[in-house]
């Protein structure tokens, strides 16, 4: 009884793809010189506006006067307030991402602000530093016009509301920084290109050369084909996440609040994801220019603008969200953020990897089918 496996050729079949692909000096150019005008073209010189942001409120303090002072919330074209009982309740709000900033009520803020100093805390989560910058702003002049308002409605409005000052905090990005936000989501943009559009390459251009069908007549079992073309391509990606991993943390100075193990074996899986979608798109199409476009088009594209790296997903049209949450990328760059910014959120990882797995085994799967010792179309 053979073994499913042949470590014999199966090393014969890797260095076969290691040569070949050190021969393609345009895909060796595509795999590590592409990735460091990515990090350095989003790194420095991307930066979006925000135009809505949920504020988790708490008011310890239910008087008239603090109901006027928080009213220009309400019905803001770009703040949602979300009226909370508790900071703790506020804080796993802002953690988890359902929340992108806290407004705390003292209890003491009716009197505070009669007697002439009146005191509002909100903290920001700043992963996206133009979002907190944005909030900060919105909720500033919202209690500002609401104030004056209230002023304005009473008998004697010489005699004015005294000013709030609003105590700003930040929280996962204290340095204020909108590289911090992007710069992470390139790991996603990174191995999304190494993946899916070098790998949709390789079967296509095979069986236009006629050199797969050689393949076909040897001892070579598909799963041993599908490893070996894999394996040059999972170096490559690995080499391009260390770089990646190295500009974050030396030339841009992001944070890694999250284990770097953690980072690692979740990008490794999501590697594996993006390398088998590429296989399966050019087993599929056996045609370069195709394979190179659905690839493009199919994982690229919607890494880019529908995994929450450019838009905030939940300010997207309900049928946006739907598809990106399909996608492996949108799993991918909701944990690689968390991850640098926020630490390790166990919810979050299992959740997130779980769903990559069950892509790796699905894609894997169809890659197998694709290679099948069959000449039929």
């Amino acid at each position: 009884m053979s073994l499913p496996l042949s470590p014999r050729r199966l090393m014969a079949l890797i260095r076969k793809e290691t040569r070949q692909m050190l021969r393609d000096r345009s895909n060796l150019f595509v795999g590590l010189a592409l990735p460091v005008v990515l990090i350095l073209l989003f790194g420095y010189g991307l930066s979006f506006d925000v135009t809505e942001a949920r504020v988790a409120v708490v008011m310890e303090d239910n008087s008239a006067l603090t109901t006027n002072a928080v009213a220009g919330l309400v019905g803001s074209d770009y703040l949602t307030p979300l009226w909370t009982p508790s900071m703790v309740e506020a804080e796993q709000m802002i953690r988890n991402g359902t929340a992108d900033a806290i407004l705390q009520v003292p209890s003491d803020f009716t009197e505070t602000l009669m007697a002439g100093h009146g005191r509002l805390q909100l903290i920001l989560n700043g992963v996206d530093s133009n979002t907190a910058q944005a909030i900060e702003g919105y909720a500033q002049s919202a209690i500002a016009n609401a104030l004056q308002h209230y002023a304005d409605r009473r008998a004697d409005p010489t005699s004015g509301v005294a000013s709030v000052t609003v105590v700003q905090r930040i929280w996962f990005n204290e340095a204020n920084d909108s590289t911090w936000f992007f710069v992470p989501g390139l790991i996603v943009l990174v191995m999304t290109l190494i993946g899916a559009f070098l790998t949709s390459l390789l079967i296509a251009r095979e069986w236009e050369r006629g050199t797969l069908e050689s393949l076909f007549v040897t001892p070579a079992r598909p799963s041993e084909m599908v490893l070996a073309k894999l394996a040059p391509y999972v170096v490559i990606g690995l080499i391009d996440l260390a770089m990646c991993l190295l500009a974050a943390k030396y030339l841009f100075e992001v944070p890694m609040r999250g284990s770097l193990w953690i980072i690692i074996l979740s990008s490794g899986l999501y590697l594996i994801v993006s390398l088998a979608m590429g296989l399966v798109i050019s087993g599929l199409t056996r045609n370069q220019f195709a394979a190179s476009q659905i690839a493009l088009l199919a994982s690229f594209m919607p890494a880019l603008m529908l995994s929450g790296f450019v838009f905030d997903l939940r300010n997207v049209p309900w049928v946006i969200q739907v598809v990106s949450h399909v996608l492996p990328a949108t799993h991918f760059m909701g944990l690689i953020k968390t991850l640098f910014m926020a630490g390790d959120y166990w919810p979050q990882i299992l959740r997130a990897n779980a769903a990559l797995l069950a892509y790796a085994v699905v894609l894997l799967a169809l890659a197998r089918r694709t290679l099948a010792k069959s000449l039929e179309d």
